[in-house]
């Protein structure tokens, strides 16, 4: 060992400086005396030299024993700090959240989230990434992302934070356009646009699920696949094609009428939504409370959405 590796012994000698004494220095540090002599026995060992001369009548410092008393010193003052910075990370809601979210969920849903819990909270701030291929961020030193779809990653927690509804849309003038659809087959010469990414759902092929049990699949060829929701949306409201897209995305489109519901009486299986984090990490507090925050805030948040009509 070396003699700065135990901050103990750092600690006793910069005490029995400080005191004046040994006797004093224990009694501080609330140790008894030949305790206290044996550490900085201990620790003149390690140095390799006299580091305070000792008489019946006073103490002083050597040399090397100013040099170790300031390097001491200022060695114990950066441990106190960085173990009151640890001490805060788990007990105050201060400093930084990395978080991440699918672009689209990301941009409606979880930034007005993020704002209410900095708002709430002044001493946090955060960082949002919003990326629709997510599954690398825990490891890349994200603490909690939200995200719909299939979890696929084992060495995650993933809590549950709600449902997306899945709605079959169109414009109204594609829906004049065509025939009247009575039947999900009706629906095959249509024009498509699809969602990438198999964690949410298949660009290829739709299964709709109707109010009694049944259930019905659909293949077809899209004519665009896009990365973003948001993007499908506007190529829907463009007449491009018809979509399967989430309540919170479409609602006020629906509501003024920009968009329509085809076969209104079937919908897509529903989307869980997750809160994810690291499962074998100790969380700090800042962390935690986000964590509960998101959950119940996207509880909330479907509440509102199914009182409202929204599905």
């Amino acid at each position: 060992m070396r003699a700065f590796e135990d901050l103990t012994l750092l600690r006793a000698f910069v005490c029995i400086v400080e005191c004046g004494s040994i006797s004093a220095g224990a009694r501080r540090l609330r140790i008894s005396q030949p305790t206290l002599s044996r550490q900085l026995r201990t620790l003149e060992e390690l140095c390799g030299t006299v580091l305070l001369r000792r008489d019946t009548h006073r103490m002083s410092m050597t040399e090397t024993g100013r040099r170790l008393l300031a390097d001491a010193t200022a060695m114990l003052a950066h441990a106190e700090e960085a173990d009151r910075r640890l001490r805060e990370d788990h007990t105050t809601l201060s400093g930084h959240l990395r978080l991440f979210a699918t672009m689209d969920l990301g941009t409606w849903i979880v930034t007005p989230l993020v704002s209410q819990f900095l708002q709430a909270n002044p001493k946090v701030t955060a960082t949002l990434a919003l990326n629709n291929r997510p599954l690398q961020m825990i490891e890349e030193g994200c603490d909690v992302g939200v995200l719909p779809g299939k979890i696929t990653d084992e060495s995650v927690i993933a809590r549950p934070a709600g449902m997306i509804t899945l709605h079959l849309t169109a414009a109204p003038a594609l829906v004049r356009s065509r025939s009247p659809v009575k039947a999900l087959a009706d629906l095959k010469s249509w024009p498509w646009i699809s969602l990438a990414g198999s964690q949410f759902w298949s660009n290829k092929e739709i299964t709709l699920f109707g109010r009694d049990g049944a259930e019905q699949t659909l293949r077809f060829s899209p004519i665009l696949i896009s990365e973003g929701v948001t993007s499908i949306r506007e190529a829907v409201r463009d007449g491009l094609g018809i979509a399967l897209l989430p309540d919170w995305l479409i609602k006020d489109e629906l509501d003024s009428g920009d968009l329509v519901q085809v076969l209104p009486k079937w919908k897509g299986k529903d989307l869980p939504i997750h809160v994810v984090y690291a499962g074998q990490r100790v969380l700090p507090t800042r962390v935690s409370a986000f964590i509960d925050f998101a959950v119940s805030y996207l509880a909330k948040v479907r509440k509102d959405d199914q009182r409202d009509g929204g599905g």
